[in-house]
């Protein structure tokens, strides 16, 4: 059983590892990691570059595009979330973090990148009806500058980690 599993996730790489189907993977992953769900997408990132070097560029650039997307369905949910419930926040901490956002607007859309606090972020965005394009800029930087910088500390930096 033990070695039927091991060929099958080999198989299973060696597939998700070309160029052709690499990429589509990455958005995916991307896409679904930016949004409320529990995933991460830079072992899957970084897997694909690992493996095809020459990839690196092509895998940033959908990684950003897919996890840009999943932040906007974020703020879709939030905004939806808005008109659907209409009730007021309960804690003080809750109103201090509104406040917050609303001060730095859109800008605040920069830090959709970090881990478990990004994705309540770009939903939060939303529920406050942020302008949608400012914050579509302001993610799409945040979430580049996320996947360059990781991809090339764990390729350049750290090569003994990967």
């Amino acid at each position: 059983m033990e070695l039927w599993l091991h060929a099958h996730i080999a198989l299973l790489l060696d597939w998700l590892s070309l160029p052709l189907n690499g990429l589509p993977t990455v958005f995916i992953v991307s896409l679904i990691s930016a949004t409320l769900l529990p995933l991460a997408s830079e072992p899957v990132v970084f897997g694909l570059i690992k493996l095809n070097p020459e990839l690196f560029w092509p895998a940033i650039a959908v990684a950003t595009v897919g996890n840009t997307l999943g932040g906007l369905i974020s703020w879709g949910m939030g905004y939806g979330a808005r008109h659907a419930v209409r009730h007021k926040l309960q804690s003080s901490a809750d109103v201090r973090a509104l406040k917050w956002l609303e001060r730095l607007g859109p800008k605040a859309c920069l830090l959709s990148w970090l881990p478990g606090v990004g994705d309540p972020l770009c939903a939060m965005a939303g529920w406050l009806q942020l302008p949608f394009w400012p914050c579509t800029l302001y993610m799409t930087i945040g979430k580049f500058l996320r996947y360059l910088s990781m991809t090339a500390a764990l390729l350049w930096i750290f090569p003994g980690l990967a």
